[in-house]
């Protein structure tokens, strides 16, 4: 059971770091207010963290 525990936490911070290198300290920002959200179970804070994520992958493409 650790070691589930200790490879769901090296994904986490292996992902939160993959989105801080491509898209910053944004990013970061967007994918907490998501998953506290989510977590909190409070539909306007993911849904902040869900628009700041999506305008930061489609912002070059507008």
């Amino acid at each position: 059971m650790p070691a589930i525990a200790l490879l769901s936490a090296v994904l986490v911070v292996g992902f939160e770091q993959i989105v801080q290198w491509k898209y910053g300290a944004t990013g970061i920002i967007g994918l907490l207010l998501l998953s506290i959200g989510i977590k909190a179970k409070s539909p306007a804070i993911s849904s902040i963290g869900a628009v700041v994520l999506a305008l930061l992958v489609t912002g070059p493409a507008l």
